[in-house]
């Protein structure tokens, strides 16, 4: 394509894009709508009924949008004798048109009908929040899951890899977003500008988030990164307000500290693996001295697990006194006592399906990093005494072993864990009973 002809069509795009705004929806039932656009023969129309539906769909009230899901469950769904007939065809005769056929038969109608859907100008941010409302709804309409398996599938492609943006966040930044970054913070609380403005001008802080063309403004998941010297046991002492920046280029050590996930309606749709280990790559290639990747991480789960075995355990009851008091003082004697059940926590409690209990070591594990070291008063914050007693944990992402360690974990659910994590059970009785 000339350069002329591709200006041509970018311009062409933009004023299509002002000229169709956000109108009011026509009359016409949002059912109807949906099988017309099932069947429009063109781009013109079918970005027309797109539009109209997600109109529609925008002045909904709770009930109406319930019915529209089961009208996509029930009307849109597959039509089981079409899809043996054609699997029927397929084993008979085979061939590339009769496995064409089976694969059209087999993908609900609904599936194409939100594919079109996402023809309109904005559509993509519409759909997830549309998906947000359905995830909302499923507890009471367990039915309706059928459809968000449809949206996990799109959403899957739509949101791979190869669409996705890295950008750094920093004080330069569109006050717009940095507004989002405050607001979808979800690991540790950024209270003002002036809170924000320490995490990300200072020399030793950094911060990088994935976007999509098509939610340019909207950040997917992103990460708060602290630069050190050597690997940090406190979170407070990373943020406190009154420390001394170190500069970039002496540090050794970049501390993954913060990943939020930002849109709701994406869940399931994984983008922390792929972050980390991009912005690794650009921390190494911008600051050589750097040697060490690792995590300042919680342990959302410990808490409950300690609830659980506590009428067995009497140093497990200490524990959960000690962080109900939220007082660094009291939890001081059992400093040891935590380390060594947060262990027993992560290297022995595991779910039904044989994978770790936390779901932060779920998902570090799972990207190849190791255990490397458990940190009591770590977080002393209220959230941190009642979700892990002040207890967190360095997670290492050593370059050379995350494969192994990802093969290791998915393959035989192995705990990758530093010998002074394992040391730590040995140290006292322990039950090795598993949750």
């Amino acid at each position: 394509m000339s350069r002329i002809a591709f200006f041509a069509d970018l311009m062409g795009t933009l004023f299509e894009r002002h000229a169709l705004g956000a109108p009011a929806p026509s009359r016409t039932p949002v059912e109807e709508l949906c099988a017309a656009l099932l069947s429009a023969p063109g781009e013109v129309s079918g970005v027309r009924l797109a539009r109209d539906i997600l109109s529609h769909y925008r002045a909904m009230g709770a009930d109406e949008r319930a019915d529209f899901f089961r009208h996509l469950a029930t009307e849109l769904d597959l039509d089981a004798d079409r899809v043996i007939a054609a699997a029927t065809r397929y084993r008979d005769g085979g061939g590339p048109s009769a496995l064409a056929d089976l694969c059209r038969e087999a993908e609900p109608r609904r599936q194409e009908l939100l594919r079109r859907m996402n023809q309109a100008p904005g559509a993509t941010e519409e759909l997830v929040r549309m998906r947000l409302d359905l995830l909302r709804l499923l507890p009471e309409a367990p039915e309706l899951a059928a459809i968000d398996a449809d949206f996990q599938h799109l959403f899957s492609s739509w949101f791979n890899r190869g669409f996705l943006v890295l950008r750094h966040i920093d004080w330069r930044t569109p006050a717009n977003i940095l507004e989002k970054i405050i607001e979808y913070e979800a690991v540790h609380a950024i209270n003002d500008w002036d809170d924000l403005q320490r995490r990300l001008r200072p020399s030793d802080r950094r911060c990088f988030a994935f976007f999509h063309p098509a939610m340019p403004e909207e950040p997917l998941i992103f990460v708060e990164v602290a630069l050190c010297k050597g690997t940090p046991g406190s979170v407070q002492a990373l943020l406190a307000e009154g420390r001394t920046p170190l500069a970039a280029a002496d540090c050794d050590t970049a501390v993954f500290y913060s990943i939020s996930n930002c849109q709701e309606g994406l869940r399931g749709i994984s983008f922390g693996n792929s972050l980390i280990k991009q912005v690794v790559e650009e921390l190494r290639r911008d600051l050589p001295a750097l040697r060490r990747f690792v995590t300042l991480s919680p342990v959302p789960g410990l808490s409950r697990w300690l609830v659980g075995i506590a009428p067995d355990r009497p140093e497990a009851a200490r524990l959960l006194a000690a962080g109900a008091a939220a007082d660094p003082e009291t939890m001081a004697p059992e400093v040891q006592t935590l380390r060594r059940l947060t262990a027993e926590y992560l290297l022995q409690a595991r779910r039904p399906d044989g994978l770790p209990v936390d779901p932060v070591a779920r998902f570090h594990l799972g990207n190849g990093a190791l255990l490397h070291e458990i940190h009591a008063l770590a977080d002393v914050s209220a959230n941190g005494f009642r979700q892990s007693c002040s207890a967190m944990v360095n997670y290492l992402y050593d370059l050379s072993q995350v494969e192994t360690n990802t093969e290791g974990f998915l393959t035989g659910k192995v705990v990758a864990a530093s010998k002074k994590v394992q040391s730590l059970l040995a140290q006292g009785s322990t039950t090795g009973r598993k949750s």
